[in-house]
């Protein structure tokens, strides 16, 4: 394989960099343990290429050259260091800062205190670790946002996807066993004494806050929401459009201090405080109560979405229709209930499916369509049915049987020529620095500038 394509096919080198989150999650037990290189004013750290390197052996990459890795993370740093620069790309500082403020809260409530998560993380103060998460929130951030503005007329024709395919198929990876799923999901709906117990306890809560209590001190003690409640129910810096509308459209028809009365959200049931608002942008505190729903309900839940399998069975509706209608899922009620797999295709590896849905698969053949069942999403309960739409044994790529895929391949590689055309043009005028410990590499791009040396 070339050395070309052996970096293209290495999950895709900045698309790799860029849609992964293992850089936007801080790792318990992990130390920074030094400088691997400098552009201009951004820096790579050694941890960096050891978790790029270790991502990538997870992924089944069978190389692993750590000048690679290296040269990757520089060349995204460079993209970084670029688009900072950037007066078309929006400078979002604020609220990166906000969001990483938000995230270390929602970490913090993972531990039983603040000392215990510092020491896990290996920080030596909050203000260190929350520098670290808005860092790596940064530079996603830029990095996204400049390889966006560089490629965003990258395109590839049928004859492209054709001549790509016939250069490299013998290179070309085996297509591990996948599956085609659908879903309709439901979220459980709450009875109306439950739900106008939710409220009244709202209520009572405002009450308090007007006899003297502090918003403040009952978002820490009330409130649900893991990313605030510590933080007195605060976010600041929200831009219009960020929050779920109840949220801001309570928010934002209020006084400064003003609380509103109860009201609901996809999340639950909330109060909110607006405390400032300046143009687009204001802050206020919230205090949530989760729409947790009980047994009895789940067990509704379920039965309706058992009806609704039976009506599908007996021909009266699609499960594409009944998707339509009555998922609450809106990443796939639109798409016929399809649930996208990790390149954005209608296809899923079998061995990467959760175990929770694995389990209700175990014995289905394509067509069938699982019982009602409790799973989870972004931590709410949630009832399903799952219908096996396809099954594709692991077999080699052809032009025949995954054209899309192969489609997407010479686009990722067309995109990558872009952004390394753009990169070797910014090199001379830029501030390169790299460790001596890799001296020996032999980079692609002249990131040591030898012949400006000489």
């Amino acid at each position: 394989m070339t050395n070309k394509l052996k970096i293209t096919f290495l999950l895709g080198i900045f698309m790799m960099i860029f849609s992964s989150n293992m850089n936007a999650q801080l790792k318990p037990g992990e130390l920074v343990d030094g400088i691997a290189a400098v552009i201009g004013d951004e820096i790579v750290l050694e941890s960096d290429v050891n978790e790029q390197m270790n991502y990538a052996k997870q992924q089944g990459a069978s190389e692993t050259d750590k000048c690679e890795f290296l040269e990757n993370l520089i060349s995204n740093k460079l993209l970084v260091y670029e688009a900072k620069k950037d007066t078309l790309i929006e400078n979002r500082s604020a609220a990166i800062k906000e969001q990483a403020n938000a995230k270390y809260r929602q970490l913090l409530s993972q531990f039983p205190d603040e000392k215990t998560m510092l020491t896990a993380y290996k920080f030596r103060n909050g203000f260190e670790m929350k520098n670290a998460i808005e860092k790596i929130d940064i530079d996603q951030y830029y990095g996204q946002a400049k390889y966006q503005r560089i490629t965003e007329k990258a395109d590839v024709t049928p004859n492209e996807v054709t001549d790509f395919y016939n250069l490299y198929k013998m290179q070309l990876p085996e297509v591990k066993d996948e599956i085609s799923l659908a879903q309709i999901m439901m979220y459980p709906k709450l009875t109306e004494a439950h739900k106008e117990d939710l409220i009244k306890r709202l209520k009572k809560i405002k009450q308090d806050i007007a006899g003297g209590e502090t918003f403040e001190s009952q978002a820490r003690i009330y409130s649900e929401d893991e990313g605030s409640a510590a933080n007195g129910g605060l976010y600041k810096n929200i831009y219009k459009g960020q929050m779920v509308k109840p949220f801001e459209a309570a928010a934002l028809n209020l006084q400064e201090n003003e609380i509103s009365d109860p009201i609901e959200s996809e999340f639950g049931y909330h109060i909110v405080q607006l405390i400032k608002k300046s143009g687009k942008v204001y802050d206020a505190r919230h205090i949530l109560l989760k729409a947790t729903p009980t047994d009895e309900e789940i067990k509704t839940a379920k039965a309706k979405l058992d009806s609704i399998k039976g009506l599908i069975l007996e021909g009266k509706m699609t499960f594409k229709d009944a998707a339509y209608r009555f998922s609450d899922d809106k990443k796939t009620k639109f798409n016929a209930g399809i649930i996208a797999g990790a390149d954005g295709s209608d296809k899923i590896e079998r061995e990467s499916i959760p175990g929770s849905i694995s389990y209700e698969l175990a014995g289905l053949n394509k067509g069938d369509i699982t019982i009602a069942f409790e799973d989870e999403d972004n931590k709410r309960k949630v009832v399903k049915i799952i219908k096996e739409e396809d099954v594709i044994p692991a077999h080699q790529i052809t032009l025949e049987t995954d054209y899309n895929r192969i489609k997407q391949m010479a686009l990722n590689k067309k995109r990558n020529e872009m952004i390394e055309k753009f990169v070797n043009a910014q090199l001379p005028t830029t501030f390169i620095s790299i460790d001596g410990r890799y001296d020996n590499c032999k980079f692609k791009a002249n990131w040591k500038k030898e012949s400006i040396k000489k």
